[in-house]
């Protein structure tokens, strides 16, 4: 439990996101490692708003956890701009 513990803190510390107009980028440093377009996304959650370390998404062939530290209501305001909830 202790290493999955330090593996999301790892995560969390390094994954940076970053909202376009059509798409959801992770970033770890400079480094684009994935692109996530909203007209594929059906559905969104952020868990454990009083600790926000973990956000959740489901696309149209499969589902994401992200282990991200982040502000809950910044997030939930690009989230409703962007892709908002059906």
């Amino acid at each position: 439990m202790g290493l999955f513990g330090l593996f999301l803190m790892f995560q969390a510390a390094t994954l940076r996101l970053q909202f376009s107009p059509t798409d959801l980028d992770i970033f770890r440093g400079e480094k684009l490692i994935r692109r996530f377009p909203y007209a594929e996304w059906q559905n969104w959650r952020i868990f454990w708003e009083n600790v926000p370390i973990l956000f959740y998404f489901k696309e149209v062939k499969s589902i994401h956890f992200l282990p991200i530290l982040f502000d809950p209501k910044a997030l939930q305001a690009c989230l409703e701009q962007r892709c908002p909830k059906i």
